[in-house]
């Protein structure tokens, strides 16, 4: 190729990128998410903002927080069916002949699927939008209700466990779109926080009441039920969201016309382009892997091996993990505004984290009211895992706001998936063979040291956040 055509070449190669790459933040500046443009709007003292509108779609309307309400419904649904589990084990175990490893595997069905759609879910919310694929996961979660609750093979288990997943991993990154999308973006994270927060509320019912429900109702039975509440769920969103259908379908259009969004795979490629996912991803990780094993499925087996307690007892105390997870979430998402300062309280986490597991595992004669405030305090802790996706939407162009939520999520849901797993063949590893109506019982010191996994979980945790960059409460976008 002749010189000049090599630098003609060359020129035309690095204008494209450079033109994807302004395709990426030029939405972004249009709607005041610069710093200069959100910090003079926030001066505006008649209370009107320039994020109040998008697309023609006015931000905050009722129909859009009825679409929130639905959708963080649904997200409560999942965490219900993510915890289901650990107050069934016994049931579990006795119908599938199923050892330590092999609940746990049942179990973390629900969690591969979730971590493996993250990523495709949001890069489709940024196409679709949040109305469709909202409908169509309540709808998958209902299939795999009913096909979990009517299964007598393990591999039918499996099925079902997967396709719960599935819809459940949809819920959180679209209600955080729904809220990106039609709501004040000025409350962000404060939305983000509440999201969580009421999410988690799923999380404490599929734990103590439903332990409860369970000495009356067979769990197959409970199954069924949540098949139709999904369903339920499902046809709200289909009628609530209908109004922002119409901002969605004009991007979409603009997409496919190649006039104001990039190419679909564009954002994923900025997002894991940037150190700042990767260090997000393993930080966020390292807080919601240990909830999520331990709350998920563990915990209540291991309070009841430690202090002898009853299932429903041992729900109850494990649920107040969930019930600092969900104040603390809402919290954390309050005060990082007010304060306008983010890494401060990620900090704090890291370190409440890093002391109060070694203290619950190896601290000898703890009184259950120990264990239950420390359980607290680590979950209300942990509930700073939300200021991370309010860091991730700061620091990334709205076109791939989506898809950078996806990422993080599939970091926390492979996670907790991982922990459950590795937890359950290190309580194997250590079995000393003692059986009781036909499920394995582990000692309190296979428990143990299965459990300082969560002290290393916390360690990365704090090497991590120092790295992550502070955006104080304002886009950064570079």
């Amino acid at each position: 190729m002749p010189e000049g055509a090599a630098d003609r070449a060359s020129s035309h190669s690095w204008s494209t990128l450079h033109a994807r790459k302004v395709l990426l933040t030029k939405p972004l500046e249009s709607h005041t998410d610069s710093p200069v443009r959100q910090n003079a709007a926030t001066r505006t003292g008649s209370g009107t903002r320039q994020d109040n509108t998008v697309d023609g779609v006015e931000r905050g309307r009722l129909w859009a927080w009825i679409a929130w309400g639905v959708g963080t419904t649904l997200f409560l649904y999942g965490f219900a069916q993510r915890v289901a589990p650990s107050v069934m084990i016994g049931d579990l175990m006795r119908d599938f002949s199923a050892s330590g490893a092999i609940l746990g595997n049942l179990s973390a069905f629900y969690f591969y699927a979730y971590a493996g759609i993250q990523i495709p879910v949001g890069v489709l919310l940024d196409r679709w939008g949040p109305r469709r694929l909202l409908a169509g996961a309540a709808l998958i979660s209902a299939v795999g209700s009913l096909l979990f609750s009517t299964s007598s093979l393990l591999t039918q288990a499996y099925a079902g466990r997967l396709l719960i997943g599935i819809g459940a991993g949809v819920c959180f990154v679209a209600a955080l779109k729904i809220a990106m999308l039609w709501l004040p973006l000025h409350r962000y994270a404060a939305i983000a926080g509440l999201t969580m927060c009421l999410g988690t509320v799923g999380g404490i019912g599929g734990q103590a009441p439903l332990a409860a429900i369970l000495e009356f109702a067979s769990w197959r039975d409970v199954m069924i039920w949540a098949a139709v509440f999904a369903a339920l769920c499902g046809g709200a969103i289909w009628f609530a969201a209908r109004p922002g259908e119409s901002a969605t379908s004009r991007e979409s259009r603009k997409s496919r016309d190649g006039i104001a969004s990039p190419a679909l795979l564009d954002g994923l490629r900025l997002v894991l382009s940037r150190s700042q996912t990767w260090l997000l991803a393993l930080n966020l990780a390292s807080h919601a892997g240990p909830m999520l094993s331990f709350a998920g499925l563990w915990g209540v087996a291991y309070l009841m091996a430690r202090f002898g307690l009853e299932r429903t007892t041992a729900a109850i105390a494990t649920s107040m993990m969930l019930v600092g997870w969900a104040v603390g979430s809402a919290v954390a998402g309050w005060v990082s505004d007010l304060l306008q300062r983010r890494k401060i309280l990620m900090i704090v986490s890291s370190l409440i984290a890093i002391v109060g597991w070694p203290v619950i595992i190896l601290a000898p004669a703890l009184s259950p009211t120990a264990v239950v405030t420390l359980l607290f305090t680590i979950g209300f802790a942990g509930g700073a895992v939300i200021i991370g996706f309010a860091v991730a939407n700061e620091t990334t162009p709205s076109a791939a706001g989506g898809v950078m939520a996806g990422v993080l999520n599939t970091a926390n849901m492979t996670a907790g998936a991982a922990l459950q797993v590795l937890i359950g063949w290190l309580l194997d590893l250590g079995w000393d063979g003692r059986m009781g109506g036909g499920v394995r019982l582990y000692s309190v010191d296979t428990f143990n040291d299965a459990l300082l996994v969560y002290f290393v979980c916390g360690a990365i945790s704090l090497i991590t956040v120092i790295f992550i960059r502070e955006t104080y409460a304002k886009r950064i976008v570079d």
